[in-house]
């Protein structure tokens, strides 16, 4: 696999050390890659017998919860890229706390209750974008008080704002589908200037999009034409009946923000420390 052994370190001559390889407990839910390219989150840790001798060995299942079991050999698994090492983790009574997380990736702080909805929205496009923005950053929102309201399209949205009025307390972030240069979007997020806006986006043609395809089980998403509705067109090159069952098959595929592309990912967070600064 390229990548992983940027150099042949063991080659004659060669000056180079080659980088300790971490070991890292096999905790249920971790999420690692063998070498030949299985990835799968840590289910179970066990032992069996190979050539006579006891090895450790982890279980990891795949997206689609098909399981394989592994022996946990030196430098045999990738962490986010990095190779590591897999070792047995330590007994729940000796292993050290840790924070869990909510679904963007935050910290999730236990026993705090949802804060009363506060002055400052973060508007969306439609219900679609609302949903899935829930589906990540919902548990974040409601500890800050922040409600997500969906616009229905942002044709008018110069006279949503100036109706909204908003100030120093009363802040506004807007999430634009499609938000690239030259697009129809782009000339209506330029007509909104207040100082309390902060108009944000993606490139992707809708919100489904913004989804990464291997969430999904395919390699890509399909090319529409320009003359069949993007999500009809969606549903009907995947062989999905109805474009209202494919989204429920995207938002279904959406477990954390690893599942969405980060040009969506920069966008909310930014519109969130905006609206809660």
């Amino acid at each position: 696999m390229l990548g992983v052994y940027p150099d042949d370190v063991l080659a004659s001559g060669s000056t180079r050390r080659r980088k300790a390889v971490r070991q890292i407990p096999a905790e249920l839910d971790l999420v690692v890659e063998t070498l030949d390219g299985y990835c799968g989150a840590v289910v179970a840790v066990g032992r069996t017998v190979v050539a006579g001798e006891q090895r450790d060995t982890v279980t990891l299942a795949d997206r689609f919860d098909r399981r394989r079991q592994f022996p946990m050999l030196p430098a045999s698994f990738l962490l986010e890229g990095e190779l590591v090492t897999l070792v047995r983790p330590l007994p729940a009574a000796a292993a050290p706390a840790r924070p869990g997380r909510t679904a963007s990736g935050s910290v999730a702080v236990a026993g705090v209750k949802a804060q009363v909805a506060k002055a400052s929205r973060i508007w969306v496009e439609g219900v679609h974008d609302a949903a899935l923005v829930e589906r990540i950053w919902g548990e974040d929102l409601r500890i800050e008080g922040i409600v997500v309201e969906p616009l229905g399209g942002i044709d008018e949205l110069a006279e949503h704002v100036r109706r909204f009025q908003p100030g120093p307390g009363r802040r506004l972030g807007v999430l634009v589908d499609h938000l690239a240069p030259g697009s129809k979007e782009t000339r209506i997020a330029a007509t909104v200037s207040s100082p309390h806006v902060l108009v944000n986006g993606h490139p992707y043609v809708d919100i489904w999009q913004a989804v990464k395809p291997t969430a999904l089980g395919i390699q890509a998403w399909p090319v529409i034409g320009r003359d069949v509705e993007w999500k009809d067109g969606i549903a009907a090159a995947l062989g999905v009946s109805d474009a209202r069952e494919m989204w429920r098959r995207v938002l279904a595929s959406v477990n954390s923000f690893a599942d969405v592309e980060v040009p969506l990912l920069r966008s909310v967070e930014e519109l969130i420390d905006f609206v809660t600064a």
